[in-house]
């Protein structure tokens, strides 16, 4: 009801406006028009050339060697004869996921200030996101390899990998549910003296603190599955184990860890969900 109401009162406009009007308008519709086309046309185009760099060629999957139903025909029945080993292991992984996705959001909480346009001078916050976009551009894997050389194999290099990739992703995010803020609190907290961090803490952070909660807990989920890939350069977790049945092509073994990481997954998405719902 609200749309037709508005083509009538634009028609009315129309109407009643000067040719020369008339005549603007009409470019205007035919200028967004021709945007919209040449936007359309630049995404198909973007699709094709990014189709033929990444050699996509589905039916390899389906060939009639059957090379792919067989090799996943190997992954059963899956070996839980090290249950308890696989078990350990992925403990270590979701401890791994929970200190690297803590320090993560405590680093993002005043990166994310100096990356607001709201909250910070310009080259302040464009030194920040660049900082951040260089976080962020370097996969959890590389900083594995960087600080399995500086601090030796083991958990902890895998946490320092998760917490600095981490922090570039919140810190992004964050600064963006602040951009986001209604201004009015901080311009009232602003009108009574107080300082710029009274600011901050009495204006933005009651404002932001659910969509940060909501961003921190999905990034440990994800970060419990990145931190189980990091054993593969030797970052500790179950990552470990699968590079080596991998290696070994002890495929049901490999399916075995993959169901107690996928039961592992589940169960934090539950326990998030319920941790979320408390705090918002």
């Amino acid at each position: 009801m609200k749309d037709i109401k508005k083509v009538q009162k634009r028609s009315h406009i129309i109407a009643s406006a000067s040719p020369a009007v008339v005549a603007m308008l009409e470019r205007e519709g035919k200028l967004v028009t021709n945007n919209r086309i040449f936007f359309l046309l630049a995404i198909v185009g973007v699709l094709i050339f990014s189709y033929i760099q990444g050699e996509l060629n589905f039916p390899l999957l389906f060939q009639s060697g059957g090379n792919m139903v067989e090799y996943t025909r190997s992954y059963f029945p899956p070996d839980f004869s090290d249950w308890k080993y696989y078990l350990s292991e992925t403990i270590i992984t979701i401890s791994m996921g929970i200190w690297g996705t803590l320090m993560a959001a405590i680093a993002a909480v005043p990166l994310s200030i100096l990356a607001s346009n709201n909250m910070c001078v310009p080259w302040i916050v464009q030194s920040t996101r660049r900082l951040l976009d260089a976080m962020r551009a370097i996969n959890e894997i590389v900083f594995a390899l960087i600080f399995v050389v500086a601090v030796g194999l083991g958990p902890f290099a895998g946490v320092l990998a998760l917490f600095v990739h981490t922090a570039g992703t919140l810190g992004k995010l964050f600064s963006e549910a602040v951009e986001a803020i209604d201004p009015g609190p901080v311009e009232g907290i602003r009108a009574t003296g107080a300082s710029h961090i009274q600011e901050i803490i009495f204006g933005v952070l009651p404002q932001v603190l659910p969509l940060w909660t909501s961003f921190t807990l999905y990034r440990f989920e994800s970060n419990v599955r990145s931190a189980s890939v990091l054993g593969i350069v030797g970052a500790g977790g179950i990552g470990v184990s699968l590079y080596q049945s991998f290696g070994s092509f002890e495929y049901q073994k490999v399916c075995a860890i993959l169901i107690i990481l996928i039961i592992a997954t589940g169960t934090i998405d539950l326990l998030s969900a319920k941790v979320r719902a408390w705090l918002i």
